[in-house]
């Protein structure tokens, strides 16, 4: 078994690449600021899900790279609120995605309270 088998890592990667498309939409003037802050923390959910899977022999560390998962995950729903407000999406998109990330945080801290379900 690999991170890439993980559900929280699966949905996680698909709900960076669907911010990835709709944020292609976002004007050019938000290249260097909304545009990539939403896209960056999108994906380090992923980066630190892949993380944590290697090092889980160490309870520790495993717990702390999950953390900084969650901690990236919560960023993205920021995000999104910021491109609400731009008017960059609808409330009916937002809702969608913040929704699609809630489950991702619950996976996550599905995975911090159960270690031992994941080689630890």
């Amino acid at each position: 078994m690999g991170f890439k088998t993980l559900l929280a890592y699966q949905k996680g990667f698909d709900l960076a690449m669907e911010i990835f498309h709709l944020s292609k939409r976002f004007p050019k003037t938000e290249q260097f600021a909304l545009t990539s802050q939403i896209v960056r923390s999108s994906r380090a959910v992923c980066s630190a899900i892949a993380e944590a899977y290697r090092k889980r022999q160490y309870e520790k560390h495993f717990k702390s790279k999950l953390s900084d998962a969650d901690s990236e995950n919560s960023e993205t729903q920021l995000w999104l609120d910021f491109a609400l407000a731009c008017q960059y999406i609808d409330e009916s998109k937002r809702k969608e995605l913040q929704e699609k990330s809630r489950e991702i945080g619950k996976l996550i801290n599905y995975m911090m309270n159960n270690p031992n379900k994941f080689g630890l």
